[in-house]
């Protein structure tokens, strides 16, 4: 018996059965996560120190080997946190590759396109090996946003006493037929059309709603441990029901997400996503955070092109501008520079715009509850910066308050918040009607 067992050892068989304080330790873990969404699939694995790793792939599965950590409880969390609706990941198998390297296998459900990238410590995070399992083909917005109009389409009524009549003109059809002809526009013509223009049109008017932070960004955290991310997405879901439920002067209006669950979006990759969908307006929703619990009160931010409007508007974009460090931007993406020069790009006309938007949703949102600024502020948050699509950020309160923060995390509050967000946009397409879309030429 004892000659086998110095036989597997040398084989290195059974390091499986060792106590982790039997192998070397190199990196120690400190957390594991998982963060599936339609978009993509993000695996984190947080430790502190820095990790190296290789990566092996095939159709059906993936395996990364970590070097310098032994196999601990921590890991092996990442089997059970694995969900079953999870898009891209069907199964996760860690295992003891080495007497210091472990390995990960992950089976895939589709193929998929990993990035597999390191981040340095942030905030109060430590060192992230991220992995990062994205389709072949990456979602459309427009696609997603006709797909979820057609759902709805499809859905019977709740109550349906006789047929529906047959719809002649649909202006998500046109819309996509305009889309699919269209030739694609260089982003100087883009610049030099005006954000919008007092012309009436009885298209279709989409608005995109942006959830701040998500995933790995928790955004600000309240005194009671209420999450921006988590209540932002809250009402930016109200105020999209709302949306998809209004017409203004009879023409209809469509709600986009720039996400619709907990996930990380890279503060460009919003941007390009509402001007995908070629989206109307842009009203991003964020939660205030302040050093002492006595702030209050909402604010509305547009871009400036010539300086903050006050200090504390500009810390505040600076503290926004940092959400691709904490959320985890992949730097080494082939595309990142490209994207990152668009937004250098605005107009004085989309400024404008911004501010009369602004100020609509600051009337309305003071009708709810208190204003910790009466006027638009400006500042340079990058995702306030498509050329064309006039642009918000709404910060509907001091989470760090902490009696702001039981009203955000009360329902009723939210659907205030919804509807005086609603009052505002009708407020201001009342005043500004949408340029009628250009015809394919």
């Amino acid at each position: 018996m004892s000659l086998k067992r110095r036989d597997l050892l040398q084989a290195g068989s059974v390091v499986l059965l060792l106590g982790a304080h039997q192998i070397a330790r190199g990196a120690g873990i400190v957390a594991v996560r998982l963060w599936p969404a339609p978009e993509y699939t993000r695996l984190t694995i947080e430790s502190d120190a820095l990790l190296a790793s290789k990566v092996t792939q095939s159709p059906e599965r993936l395996a990364l080997d970590i070097e310098g950590i032994a196999l601990d409880p921590t890991l092996r969390e990442l089997v059970a946190k694995l969900r079953s609706d999870d898009p891209y990941i069907a199964g996760i198998r860690i295992l003891q590759h080495s007497a210091t390297t472990v390995r990960l296998q992950v089976d895939l459900k589709q193929p998929a396109r990993p990035q597999v990238f390191n981040l340095t410590p942030v905030a109060a995070y430590k060192h992230r090996l991220v992995v990062d399992f994205f389709p072949h083909k990456a979602i459309d917005p427009l696609e997603a946003l006709i797909a979820e109009r057609l759902k709805e389409k499809d859905r019977p009524p709740v109550i349906a006493p006789e047929p529906p009549p047959q719809v002649v003109n649909d202006p998500l059809g046109e819309l996509i037929a305009q889309q699919v002809q269209r030739p694609a526009r260089t982003p100087a013509a883009e610049v030099a059309r005006p954000a919008l223009a007092l012309a009436k049109t009885d298209r279709l008017i989409i608005v995109a709603l942006d959830p701040g932070h998500g995933g790995e960004d928790p955004g600000a955290v309240g005194p009671g441990g209420t999450r921006e991310k988590d209540v932002v997405l809250q009402i930016a879901h109200l105020l999209r029901q709302r949306i998809n439920a209004t017409s203004v002067k009879g023409s209809p209006m469509r709600a986009y997400l720039t996400r619709d669950a907990d996930f990380f979006v890279p503060l460009h990759v919003r941007v390009d996503k509402a001007r995908r969908v070629q989206a109307d307006l842009f009203v991003s929703i964020h939660a205030d955070a302040w050093m002492t619990p006595t702030a209050r009160g909402a604010s509305v931010f547009a871009l400036s092109q010539t300086g903050a409007s006050s200090s504390a508007a500009r810390w505040m974009a600076d503290k926004e501008n940092k959400a691709d460090l904490i959320g985890g931007l992949n730097i080494k993406s082939h595309d990142a520079h490209v994207k990152r020069a668009l937004l250098d790009m605005s107009t004085t006309a989309q400024i404008n715009d911004s501010l009369k938007l602004g100020s609509a949703l600051l009337g309305e949102i003071g009708g709810v509850g208190r204003l910790h600024k009466a006027q638009v502020e400006q500042a340079g948050f990058a995702v306030l910066k498509a050329p064309d699509i006039p642009s918000v950020l709404v910060e509907t309160a001091f989470i760090s308050n902490p009696e702001e923060e039981a009203k955000l995390r009360s329902g009723d509050y939210q659907e205030q918040l919804a509807d005086a967000l609603m009052r505002g946009i009708e407020r201001y397409f009342a005043r500004n009607p949408p340029l009628a879309r250009s015809r394919p030429l």
